[in-house]
C-alpha cells in the first residue's frame, strides 16, 4: 500500500481525507493495527509551542520623501535595535535583540522585560511601533533622520524568518551547584531542586518524522497562526546524533529553518518571552502535517513519550564548560509525570514549552486540512539525513597575531 501527496491532496479537495493528530493516531493504530491504520489515515498533524531563539522578522519599511538610506545607519523599533546592513530600507529584527539601555545582568539577575520578540508580537497584533532611524546621507538618499510610527499595515513586506526552530529533542536542565542559576532553560534551583525540559515530545514535528522521510525543503506548515514553509534545515542541524533502534534521537538532532508571511500570523502563536537572568526570545507555534504515504511513515508517527529519551545535563558546570557529561537519560513520559529520579534523587520537573498549545496547534492544522483550506506540498529537496555525515563544528580560539 502506497499513496502520493497528489492523491492525498485530491482527497483533501473533495473533503474525503482522514486526518488525525499525532496523539490520536497512537490509539487508532492500537485498535486497528498499523496496516489498517496506514490504509485509512491520510495525514497526521503535529505541533509544538515553545521558546525558540534564532527567530527573526525581516521587513521593508518603504521609502520616505526625501529618501533615507538606513543601510549602514541605525534603526530602533520601540528602542530595540534592528540590523540595517542589508539595503536602503530593508531591516532584520532579531528575537533576542534588546534596548541599548537595558541593564542586562549588571543588576543580577536581569529582568529582560522587553526585546525583539516582544516587538514582533506587537507588530503581529497590529499595534503601532515607534521607529527612529538615522543615516549618514548620500546624494540619492539625502535624509539623515526620521522618527515615526509604523505598524504591520504601513510597511511593505513583513516576513518571519527563523533560522533554527522545532528542535528534535533537547536537554533536560538541572543545577548541581549550591547556588541558584539563571539560564535559557529557566531558573534552576541548587542541588538539583528542579529539572526543566522543552519539547512537545510525542506531538513534536520531527519526533514524528525522525529520519526526515516527509519533512523537507518546501514543506508547507502551520507557522505562528498562519501558513509558512520549511526553507532549509535549521542551524545546528545534527542528524548524526545518537538514536534508538526506532530512529528516535536521544540528543538534540534535527532543526528547521522556517519562513512565512508575518501579516497572516497571530500574536497568540508568536509571544515575546523574557528569561530572568538570561535574556529575551520569541515563543513560536509550529505545526507540520505528516502525509501517510505507507506503513513505514505511519509507524514513525506512533512514537510515544515513553519512547523518547532525553539527556539530563548539569547547567552549572557541564553545559557552560562544554563537558560531555550526561547524568542520566529520562523519558518524556517520566518528565511529564512531574518528577524524575537522577542519582537516587527525586526531582520535580517543569516544561518550558506548552503541551496544551501543541495539542491546539495540531488540532487547528487538522481542521484546516479537513476543511480543504490547507493542501500538502511535495518537498523539493530532503533535509540532510543520518547518511549526510554532518558533524557540528566547535569555534576554536586562535591567536590573531
Amino acid at each position: 500500500m502506497a499513496k502520493t501527496i497528489a492523491e492525498i491532496n485530491e482527497k483533501i479537495k473533495k473533503g474525503q481525507a482522514v486526518v488525525v493528530t499525532a496523539e490520536e493516531v497512537i490509539d487508532i493504530a492500537k485498535k486497528k493495527g498499523v496496516a489498517a491504520a496506514a490504509k485509512e489515515i491520510d495525514v497526521v498533524t503535529t505541533g509544538t509551542f515553545g521558546p525558540m531563539c534564532s527567530s527573526s522578522a525581516y521587513m521593508n519599511l518603504g521609502h520616505t520623501s526625501p529618501r533615507i538610506k538606513v543601510g549602514g545607519g541605525r534603526v530602533y523599533l520601540n528602542d530595540v535595535p534592528a540590523y540595517t546592513g542589508v539595503a536602503a530600507v530593508d531591516i532584520i529584527l532579531g528575537a533576542t535583540a534588546m534596548p541599548d539601555d537595558d541593564p542586562k545582568n549588571r543588576i543580577y539577575p536581569g529582568e529582560f522585560k522587553y526585546g525583539g520578540g516582544h516587538v514582533i508580537e506587537e507588530l503581529v497584533a497590529g499595534k503601532d511601533v515607534k521607529m527612529v532611524a538615522t543615516a549618514y546621507g548620500t546624494d540619492c538618499y539625502p535624509r539623515k533622520k526620521i522618527e515615526t510610527w509604523i505598524n504591520i499595515n504601513t510597511i511593505n513586506e513583513a516576513v518571519l524568518f527563523n533560522m533554527r526552530n522545532a528542535y528534535q529533542n533537547y536537554n533536560v536542565a538541572v543545577n548541581v551547584s549550591d547556588r541558584m542559576i539563571y539560564t535559557y532553560m529557566g531558573v534552576l534551583k541548587p542541588r538539583m531542586g528542579n529539572a526543566n525540559f522543552c519539547s512537545a515530545g510525542q506531538l513534536a514535528p520531527l519526533m514524528n518524522d525522525p529520519l526526515y522521510k516527509t519533512i523537507g525543503i518546501g514543506t508547507k506548515i502551520f507557522l505562528g497562526g498562519g501558513t509558512g514553509y520549511v526553507a532549509w534545515n535549521g542551524t545546528q542541524h545534527n542528524p548524526s546524533a545518537p538514536r534508538t533502534e526506532k530512529g528516535v534521537p536521544t540528543r538534540g538532532a534535527g532543526t528547521l529553518a522556517v519562513i512565512g508571511d508575518l501579516k497572516q500570523m497571530k500574536p497568540k502563536w508568536l509571544v515575546g518571552t523574557s528569561f530572568l537572568g538570561y535574556g529575551v526570545t520569541l515563543t513560536v507555534g509550529i505545526g507540520v502535517p505528516i502525509p501517510i504515504l505507507n506503513e513505514e511513515i505511519l509507524g514513525y508517527t506512533l512514537v510515544t513519550d515513553a519512547d523518547i529519551l532525553a539527556p539530563v545535563i548539569d547547567y552549572a558546570d557541564a553545559y557552560p564548560n562544554r563537558k560531555p557529561d550526561v547524568m542520566a537519560e529520562v523519558s518524556y513520559a517520566e518528565l511529564k509525570s512531574g518528577k524524575i529520579t537522577v542519582n537516587g534523587k527525586e526531582i520535580p520537573t517543569a516544561s518550558l514549552s506548552s503541551y496544551p498549545g501543541a495539542v491546539e496547534i495540531a488540532s487547528t492544522l487538522k481542521d484546516w486540512i479537513k476543511k480543504g483550506e490547507f493542501l500538502l506540498t511535495d518537498p523539493v529537496a530532503a533535509l540532510p539525513g543520518v547518511e549526510s555525515g554532518i558533524k557540528l563544528k566547535t569555534l576554536e580560539e586562535r591567536p590573531l597575531s
